[in-house]
């Protein structure tokens, strides 16, 4: 007979077996900062070589994309 006991208080497996068992424990860590105090995202799913990040105001997030990169902003970007 096979038994698993889990007590999620104390973190604790105990299996009962008579063959090897192989249990794996997985538990959710503490997340790191979010990426603005704000709570404003990033958009970085359209990024290319050299691109620089900058914040759309339409869209609210931070943007890494074909719009900004180091190239068009010394070759005519607009300061």
């Amino acid at each position: 007979m096979t038994s698993v006991n889990i007590t999620t208080t104390k973190n604790t497996v105990t299996v009962n077996e008579g063959d090897a068992t192989v249990v794996t424990v997985k538990t959710v860590g503490p997340q790191g900062p979010s990426f603005a105090t704000t709570g404003t995202t990033l958009d970085d799913s359209n990024k290319v070589h050299n691109s620089v990040l900058y914040f759309d105001e339409t869209s609210a997030t931070f943007k890494a994309d074909s719009t900004r990169t180091i190239e068009n902003l010394v070759d005519g970007g607009n300061y």
